[in-house]
């Protein structure tokens, strides 16, 4: 059985995480007059680091001294709250230097069991799964999203199927412009289910931007992931994803109907190229009536009358040329994810711990390097977040991820320019 969950309410994340250089940090912390001319330049350069009510300036609290790695941490008091300032070369908590653990946390993206990080980087295998899953604490959108207005306003969206101590289970994952945005686990795949998990996401976009609501949203039809999306945004248009019509006559026909099937997937793929909505409609038509005039076996014929049965689903997608009409790009994240699920062996123990583990993978994904082939097509953009945003803190990919996590990822932009 999977144990009872452990999840707490959450609690405020009052360390502000900004960029310091190691050496000569603390010749900038120690002295009160020049931590506070960094902190200003600091406060003018990235605002959206520090809480909205930084514009109304800050006092100096006090000094400690941290016994883990033995560097002094200053702490501030905002609006009559004390937040600590944190260098980005540390890891939450203090648990190690990012420059000696980032290469470890990198192979993590390729899904690199822990014992093997133990073998090359020492280490026990759980200190490397406490590093990842100290990430998931932070919020997902407001760590990838530097501005609010970034956030993608066309989604696409699935579960993926899993296990926790061999209970099936069910990852209800949310992406958009290459970067995983939304992971939370449903304990079953009803609607209620999956409308909580899917509010993680919710909850997390409208506290970087309240007003926020997707567009579109890309689903592969399952009723109660349609009907989670349209009760969570009720102005989404939620689109049916083409690939899985494909998909799902390929599964059942590319075997037993190899030569039929080629024939017919040509012709598929044909009327999803089609330049206009009544165009699509006109040869999703022609496609079933040559079906039956060509007695193909239901199989394949069944799929693709269910498609113009419910065509509008499909071809509202032309009133949203941005949006997504299939799943490829939710898919090649969730082929990730499928192997580092298979490489841990699936979930153990407390729901709240598979959930802070998945979604610390979610965020190294997003920062982590892509192939350097592909950042030569993005102006040198290095990561998923990097492109998404067009900015980056740090030229070290987790230095950039632990600022982008400043406030745990959980702040809103100030309301007035300093």
């Amino acid at each position: 059985m999977v144990k009872a969950d452990a999840r707490s309410t959450h609690r405020n994340n009052r360390i502000i995480c900004l960029p310091f250089s190691q050496e000569n940090y603390e010749a900038n912390v120690i002295e009160a007059v020049d931590f506070r001319q960094c902190l200003d330049e600091r406060i003018e350069l990235f605002p959206e680091l520090f809480p909205p009510e930084i514009v109304g300036g800050y006092r100096m609290k006090d000094m400690n001294w941290s016994k883990k790695q033995g560097i002094p941490i200053r702490r501030i008091e905002i609006s009559g709250i004390a937040y600590t300032i944190c260098p980005s070369f540390v890891m939450p908590y203090m648990t190690g230097l990012v420059d000696e653990v980032e290469k470890a946390l990198f192979l993590r993206k390729f899904s690199v069991p822990l014992w093997a990080l133990s073998y090359v980087f020492g280490r026990d295998p759980m200190y490397w799964y406490r590093m990842e899953k100290s990430l998931g604490r932070n919020s997902i959108v407001g760590t990838t999203i530097r501005k609010p207005d970034d956030i993608p306003q066309h989604l696409a969206a699935d579960e993926k199927h899993t296990w926790i101590l061999g209970n099936k289970v069910y990852v209800a994952t949310t992406v958009g412009k290459e970067c995983i945005l939304g992971t939370s686990i449903a304990k079953d795949a009803g609607e209620e289910a999956l409308k909580e998990a899917y509010r993680v996401f919710k909850d997390e976009a409208q506290c970087t931007k309240p007003t926020y609501q997707p567009e579109t949203v890309n689903t592969d039809g399952w009723k109660a992931t349609r009907n989670a999306w349209s009760s969570l945004f009720c102005s989404a248009v939620i689109l049916c994803c083409f690939l899985h019509v494909f998909i799902k006559i390929r599964n059942r026909a590319r075997k037993k109907y190899k030569d039929i099937f080629l024939c017919v997937a040509s012709k598929l793929w044909d009327c999803y190229r089609a330049e206009k909505k009544s165009e699509f409609s006109q040869r999703i038509r022609r496609l079933v009536q040559w079906c039956h005039k060509e007695n193909v076996p239901s199989v394949i014929s069944d799929p693709i009358s269910k498609l113009r049965k419910n065509i509008k689903d499909y071809s509202v997608a032309y009133a949203y040329p941005k949006a997504h009409r299939t799943s490829n790009m939710l898919d090649r994240l969730m082929q990730r994810m499928d192997l580092r699920l298979f490489s841990t062996q699936y979930f153990h123990g407390y729901l709240s711990e598979a959930e802070l583990s998945i979604r610390g993978w979610a965020l190294i994904h997003n920062f982590a390097p892509s192939n350097p082939l592909t950042v030569k097509k993005h102006h040198g953009y290095l990561s998923p977040a990097e492109r998404l945003n067009r900015f980056r803190y740090h030229d070290n990919w987790l230095h950039n991820l632990l600022i982008a996590a400043s406030l745990g990822g959980y702040r809103t932009p100030p309301q007035n320019p300093l």
